[in-house]
C-alpha cells in the first residue's frame, strides 16, 4: 500500500509540475506570439499592398492554436504519457494537432493563391491572359484544398485503432464492395477529372461570354464540380462542369473579346441602300461603342415583297456590341421613317385584285 501511495504521490507531483510548466510555457509563447504579430503588422502597414495584411490576418489564429497543441503534446509526453487515465487526452490532443495542421495548410494555400490572384488585373480591356491564369489558379486552389482535407481526415481516422483495423480489412477484402464503391464514385470522379481538364485545356474561363442552353451570359464561377453562368437577366445558370466537356456551346471570347453584331432591316425594293450606308457612317463618326473595325450595309436576301438588309458593326466586347446594335437599330428606323417613309415592307394589291375581292364580299353578303 505504501508503494502504491508513493506512486500516486509521484504521479500527482508530476502532473502538478507539468501543469505549472505548461501554463508558464503558454504564457511565454503567447507573449512572444503577440509581439511577433505586432511587429509583422507594423512592417505590413508600411507597404502599399494589402496582400501581406490579409496573409497575416488569416494565418495568425491557426498558428496560435498550432503552438498551443504542440506545447500540450510536449507536456503530455513528458509528464502524463505513462499514466493510463490520460491516454484519451493524449489521443484527442493528437487529433486536434492534425486538424490544426490541416487548417494551417489550407490557410497557407489560400494565402499563396490570394497573393498570385491579386497580381492579375482583370479590369484591363485586354484581359485574356489574366482570365486564363485566374481560372487555372482558382481550380487548382480547390484541388489542393480538397487533397489537404482528405489527407487530414485520413490521418485523424488512423489515430483510432478500431477504425485503422476496419480500413485495413476493407482494403484486403476489396471484392464486391470495392466494385460497388467504384461504380458509385465513377460519376463524381468523372466530374472532378472534367474540372481538372477545364483548368488545363480551358474551353471556358472566368468572365468568358458564352451561349449555353440558349442563354447569353458570362462565366461567373468555376469549381471542381459545377460552373455558374450569370445570364443577361441577372439570374444564375448552374451547370455541372462536365457539361462543358460533353456538350457544344458558344464561347464569344475564346481568343479575343472583339465581336461582330448584325441588325436586319426589311425594306421595299425602291429603298436606296447607299443612303443607309452614308447614314450609318454618319452615326458611327463619334460613337464610343464602335471599335472602328467593321461597319457595312449589305443586301443579304430578297423575297417576293421586300429585300433584306444586314447592318454589320463591330465592338470591343459583346456587351458594348449589344448596346450599339439597339442604338443603331432605333436611329436607322427613325432615319428611314423620316427620309423614306414609304420604304418599309408593303403589301401591293392590283386594281383587278381589289375589284375581285369586293365582288366576293358582295356575293358573301347576299
Amino acid at each position: 500500500m505504501d508503494t502504491i501511495e508513493k506512486l500516486l504521490q509521484q504521479d500527482v507531483y508530476r502532473i502538478l509540475l507539468g501543469v505549472l510548466l505548461f501554463i508558464l510555457s503558454v504564457v511565454i509563447t503567447f507573449i512572444v506570439y503577440r509581439q511577433t504579430i505586432r511587429l509583422l503588422k507594423k512592417k505590413a502597414a508600411i507597404t502599399k499592398s494589402k496582400v501581406d495584411d490579409f496573409i497575416i490576418d488569416i494565418l495568425k489564429i491557426p498558428v496560435l492554436w498550432l503552438l498551443l497543441w504542440i506545447l500540450f503534446k510536449i507536456f503530455s509526453y513528458s509528464f502524463i504519457s505513462e499514466i493510463a487515465g490520460f491516454r484519451l487526452v493524449i489521443k484527442i490532443n493528437n487529433i486536434l494537432l492534425i486538424l490544426t495542421v490541416g487548417w494551417l495548410l489550407t490557410k497557407i494555400v489560400r494565402a499563396l493563391f490570394y497573393y498570385y490572384l491579386n497580381r492579375l488585373d482583370l479590369t484591363v480591356e485586354n484581359n485574356l491572359n489574366a482570365r486564363k491564369n485566374f481560372t487555372k489558379l482558382k481550380i487548382f486552389e480547390n484541388i489542393f484544398i480538397a487533397i489537404i482535407t482528405i489527407v487530414t481526415i485520413s490521418f485523424c481516422l488512423m489515430a483510432f485503432e478500431s477504425v485503422r483495423s476496419i480500413g485495413i480489412s476493407l482494403l484486403t477484402s476489396a471484392g464486391i464492395a470495392g466494385i460497388i464503391v467504384g461504380f458509385a464514385a465513377q460519376k463524381s470522379l468523372a466530374t472532378i477529372l472534367a474540372g481538372i481538364q477545364i483548368a488545363i485545356a480551358q474551353p471556358i474561363r472566368l468572365d468568358d461570354v458564352v451561349i449555353v442552353e440558349e442563354q447569353w451570359g458570362r462565366i461567373e464561377e468555376i469549381t471542381l464540380t459545377y460552373v455558374v453562368v450569370k445570364i443577361w437577366n441577372e439570374r444564375r445558370l448552374i451547370l455541372p462542369v462536365s457539361y462543358f466537356i460533353e456538350h457544344p456551346f458558344q464561347n464569344w471570347t475564346r481568343n479575343t473579346s472583339n465581336i461582330l453584331g448584325s441588325i436586319f432591316l426589311y425594306v421595299d425594293y425602291a429603298f436606296p441602300v447607299e443612303a443607309l450606308r452614308a447614314q450609318l457612317q454618319l452615326l458611327l463618326e463619334n460613337e464610343a461603342l464602335w471599335d472602328k473595325r467593321v461597319a457595312n450595309v449589305q443586301v443579304t436576301d430578297t423575297k417576293e415583297r421586300y429585300k433584306e438588309l444586314r447592318v454589320l458593326v463591330s465592338s470591343r466586347d459583346a456587351s458594348l456590341n449589344w448596346d450599339l446594335q439597339v442604338k443603331l437599330r432605333e436611329k436607322l428606323i427613325d432615319f428611314i421613317n423620316d427620309k423614306y417613309p414609304d420604304s418599309f415592307v408593303k403589301v401591293r394589291v392590283s386594281g383587278d385584285q381589289l375589284f375581285t375581292s369586293k365582288d366576293k364580299g358582295r356575293e358573301e353578303q347576299q
